[in-house]
């Protein structure tokens, strides 16, 4: 895997979760410097894009935190300002992106980055392994359903395309920021998939054992 993108300087977002290609992200952006940060995007003079990245240790609000360097560039496409200065934003994430430079957080959190891609050829099996994890998603979604948590239906769709159909998946059910993060690391799909079913399968035996303890 090689990173094609030229180094470019990009706003960016720390959270505490993780967002995934293909994947729609909510947020409701209270905090002074990434109201200006928002201001700034939908000011129709830049793209309207961000970077977001987990937050290891910390917290979201105030800086101080540990971040990734893994990320992935997000696009805001509905924004809207409410009265007392707050956004309300939809975003959908991208591409995956890997921090070469975090700079100094001022006016808001900005790191230069790179396209972070996936390997240019799936691996051989990728599809027929995907197909064959997806009984698994929807096995995981509908135990998660019995215990009353909340989860996509099992009925969802996810992407044919066995990368991003993963990514997609790991969105959806209920793993941890940490196992999101490993998820969203893998060099590819071949290693998403690989991970993913380990993690499913994890889940399965964790939300079964909940519901026979009733």
């Amino acid at each position: 895997m090689t990173d094609d993108s030229a180094p470019r300087e990009l706003a960016m977002f720390p959270l505490g979760g993780v967002l995934f290609p293909s994947v729609v992200l909510p947020l409701h952006v209270f905090e002074p410097r990434y109201r200006a940060m928002v201001t700034h995007l939908v000011s129709g003079d830049v793209e309207p894009e961000f970077g977001v990245v987990l937050i290891e240790r910390g917290s979201e609000v105030g800086g101080d935190d540990q971040r990734g360097n893994i990320g992935t560039l997000a696009r805001i496409v509905q924004a809207a300002e409410l009265p007392d200065g707050r956004w309300a934003l939809v975003t959908f994430g991208v591409a995956r992106l890997r921090v070469v430079e975090w700079l100094p957080d001022d006016p808001w959190p900005r790191a230069i980055v790179v396209d972070h891609p996936d390997e240019p050829e799936l691996p051989a099996g990728a599809r027929e392994r995907w197909a064959a994890l997806q009984p698994l998603v929807r096995r995981v979604l509908g135990l998660a359903a019995e215990l009353g948590e909340a989860a996509l239906p099992a009925t969802t769709e996810l992407a044919s395309e066995p990368g991003l159909g993963a990514f997609q998946a790991a969105a959806a059910v209920p793993i941890g920021p940490f196992d999101a993060q490993r998820v969203l690391n893998a060099a590819g799909a071949g290693a998403r998939l690989e991970l993913l079913a380990e993690l499913l399968d994890e889940q399965a035996e964790l939300l079964e054992g909940r519901l026979r303890l009733g």
